[in-house]
C-alpha cells in the first residue's frame, strides 16, 4: 500500500469513527428522551436538552472533516459516494437529535407520566422509532445494503402504524387538557420525523454501497364523487394517461350508479384516453385510506365521503360544476388542468398533453 493509499484509508476510518460516535450519541439521546417522557422525568429531559449541544458540535466537526477529505483527496467513485452520503447522514442525525430535544421540552410541559390507558401507545411509538433508527445506523456503518432495504420496509410499516396511534390520540380529546393534547401531538410528530429521517439514512446506505439513488416517488390518488358515473372515472383516466409514471389512481362514489355515463367512453377514446373504471363502484367502507397520499373530492366536502382523513393523507375539494353530456369538453379541460397542477406540485415536471 502506498503512502497516499494509507493516508486515504486512515482518513476514511476517521470519518467512520466520528460518524459512529455521533450516531451513538443521538441514539442515546433518543432513548433518554423516550424514557423521560414515559416516566414524566423533567430532570432526565433537561439532561437530553443539554446533551444536544455536544451533538451539534460533533456534527459540525464531522462536516468539517468531510469537506477536508474532499479538498485533500479529490475522491472518485465509491469514496465520493460514501463521503457524500456521510454528509447527508450527518445532517439527518443532527435533526434526529433536535427531535429528541422537542420530545423533552414537551415532556417538561406535560409534567407527568402518560396515563396508564394511553401509555402503551406512546411506549410503542418510542420503541418503534428507536428500532428503526438502530437498524438504519447499523446498515450504514456496516455497508449493508440489504439490511438498509429491510430498514426502509420497516420504516414504512412503522409510519402506517403511527397513523393508527394518531387516530387513538385524537380520540382522547375529552380525556386530556387541550394543552396536553397539543404536547402529545408534538411528541407524535417528532417520533414520526425520527422514522422518516431513519428511512433516509437507509436510503443513503444503499446509495453509498451500490450507487443506486432513491427512485422517484409514486403517489396514490383517490378521486371521489357522488355516483361514480362520470367525474371520478374521467379524472382517473386523465391522471393515468398524463401522469402514468408518477402514481396510481383510483375512484369511487358515495354510491354506485347502474352504469358509466353513456357519452364518456366515446368522448375519452376520441382523445386517446382509456377508461380505467368500466363500471361505477361505491367506496368500500373497509378501504385502507391511509394508503393514499391524496384524496380528492370532486363533489362536496371530503367528510361527506369519508369518516376521517388519515394523518398522512392530504384531502382536497375541487369545485367541479355539474355538466350534461354536451359539456364534457369543458369538464375534461377543467379536470386536466387541476390534475396537472396537483401532480406537478407533487412530482415535478409536466404531464403529457
Amino acid at each position: 500500500m502506498s503512502q497516499y493509499e494509507a493516508r486515504l484509508e486512515k482518513d476514511l476510518a476517521h470519518i467512520r469513527e466520528k460518524l459512529a460516535a455521533l450516531a451513538t450519541a443521538v441514539q442515546t439521546g433518543l432513548a433518554d428522551a423516550g424514557g423521560g417522557l414515559l416516566a414524566g422525568d423533567a430532570t432526565r429531559a433537561y439532561a437530553v436538552v443539554l446533551g444536544d449541544h455536544p451533538i451539534n458540535r460533533a456534527s459540525r466537526e464531522l462536516d468539517r472533516i468531510c469537506h477536508g477529505f474532499f479538498a485533500v483527496h479529490l475522491p472518485g467513485a465509491g469514496h465520493l459516494r460514501f463521503v457524500s452520503a456521510v454528509m447527508r447522514v450527518n445532517l439527518e442525525l443532527e435533526r434526529i437529535g433536535d427531535y429528541a430535544v422537542n420530545i423533552c421540552r414537551e415532556t417538561v410541559q406535560i409534567g407527568h407520566a402518560p396515563a396508564e390507558a394511553f401509555r402503551p401507545r406512546i411506549e410503542h411509538m418510542v420503541d418503534a422509532a428507536r428500532e428503526v433508527l438502530s437498524e438504519a445506523v447499523a446498515a450504514f456503518v456496516s455497508d449493508d445494503a440489504e439490511r438498509a432495504q429491510r430498514g426502509i420496509v420497516m420504516a414504512n410499516q412503522v409510519t402506517r402504524g403511527f397513523g393508527e396511534v394518531f387516530d387513538a390520540l385524537a380520540g382522547e380529546e375529552g380525556n386530556l387538557r387541550v394543552q396536553e393534547l397539543f404536547n402529545y401531538l408534538v411528541v407524535f410528530n417528532s417520533l414520526d420525523r425520527v422514522v422518516d429521517q431513519s428511512k433516509n439514512i437507509c436510503e443513503e446506505a444503499v446509495f453509498a454501497v451500490t450507487g443506486q439513488t432513491k427512485p422517484p416517488k409514486s403517489y396514490r390518488v383517490l378521486f371521489l364523487d357522488e355516483d361514480n358515473s362520470l367525474l371520478g372515472p374521467m379524472a382517473q383516466a386523465i391522471a393515468a394517461r398524463n401522469f402514468s409514471q408518477c402514481g396510481e389512481y383510483d375512484t369511487a362514489g358515495k354510491h354506485a350508479a347502474t352504469a358509466i355515463n353513456g357519452n364518456l367512453d366515446r368522448f375519452v377514446a376520441e382523445r386517446g384516453v382509456e377508461l380505467k373504471t368500466l363500471a361505477p363502484k361505491a367506496l368500500d367502507p373497509t378501504a385502507e385510506l391511509a394508503a393514499y397520499h391524496v384524496i380528492v373530492s370532486l363533489q362536496g366536502p371530503v367528510h361527506t365521503h369519508v369518516e376521517a382523513v388519515p394523518f398522512h393523507t392530504i384531502a382536497l375539494e375541487w369545485k367541479i360544476d355539474d355538466v350534461s353530456g354536451d359539456e364534457l369538453d369543458n369538464l375534461y379541460r377543467t379536470l386536466a388542468a387541476q390534475i396537472d397542477e396537483l401532480m406537478t406540485t407533487l412530482h415535478g415536471g409536466e404531464g403529457e398533453v
